[in-house]
């Protein structure tokens, strides 16, 4: 994901250092995006904006290793958290100051510019700051604020949510493979099916109940299918994931 918002990030800027567990890893992609790579403590020291890039488990010990740097600095930076469940005071008492934290929650359609990017920053983050950070990430997607006591449940639905599309279009082309289409189109026609769709039900002043009424005619094909999906409750299969996504996201906040 931090390469996501790297690869974002270098279209509005080249004012990048990027790092990562793997020293080569963060060289081949920032020779791949016209940027620099360097260490942690060098990011912590020197940037602006200091992405936290790592999982959940590993942040209390990361935030460990540059706390010394971060507490020495005399310009003003901001914390950048992607880590699901983790509030904005823990990564504060994990950094050990109250630092400016944007808190973020994006999703891995950024790597095409199509990602939805939920934040919410502290209350000493100014809304300057705010807008910059904004500007240098216009190009992962949508920036939505959201108040940080539903990030848990936003990142159910958009940070967990393009693993259940990919299963739904998968499954989809699976079907199309089992009418006798070849796989490769079948997945195109899929995957295309499911574009289109989402841009419709965006653009459109209708909801998607009414969609899907639209593309239902009485006594066809689609109803079959539609009814299908109802009588396996697909509904409470898909609203069941995003609230186990939640439970998880939860838990995580906690350990």
């Amino acid at each position: 994901m931090g390469g996501a918002l790297a690869t974002a990030a270098s279209k509005s800027t080249k004012d990048i250092l990027l790092a990562d567990h793997f020293a080569e890893k963060a060289a081949e992609l920032a020779q791949k995006l016209g940027v620099k790579s360097s260490g942690n403590t060098e990011i912590a020291g020197q940037c602006d904006y200091i992405f936290l890039g790592v999982k959940p488990q590993m942040m209390a010990d990361m935030l460990s290793s540059i706390s010394d740097t971060l507490e020495s600095r005399e310009k003003s930076f901001v914390l950048v958290t992607m880590a699901a469940g983790l509030k904005i005071e823990t990564i504060r008492k994990m950094a050990g100051g109250d630092y400016k934290v944007i808190r973020i929650m994006p999703n891995t359609p950024a790597l095409v510019s199509e990602g939805e990017i939920l934040y919410c920053k502290s209350e000493n983050t100014t809304d300057a700051e705010v807008a910059e950070f904004l500007e240098n990430m216009k190009f992962a997607g949508d920036l939505t604020p959201i108040s940080e006591d539903l990030m848990d449940a936003g990142c159910s639905v958009s940070g967990c949510g393009p693993a259940f599309a990919f299963m739904f279009i998968k499954a989809l082309a699976e079907g199309g493979e089992a009418c006798g289409i070849d796989a490769e189109t079948s997945l195109r026609l899929a995957a295309q099916t499911v574009l289109g769709s989402a841009k419709l039900l965006m653009q459109s002043d209708k909801d998607a109940d009414t969609l899907i009424k639209n593309v239902c005619s009485p006594g066809g094909s689609t109803i079959e299918g539609v009814k299908s999906l109802e009588g396996d409750d697909f509904y409470e299969v898909v609203k069941n994931a995003v609230k186990a996504s939640y439970k998880r996201n939860i838990e995580l906040g906690k350990s």
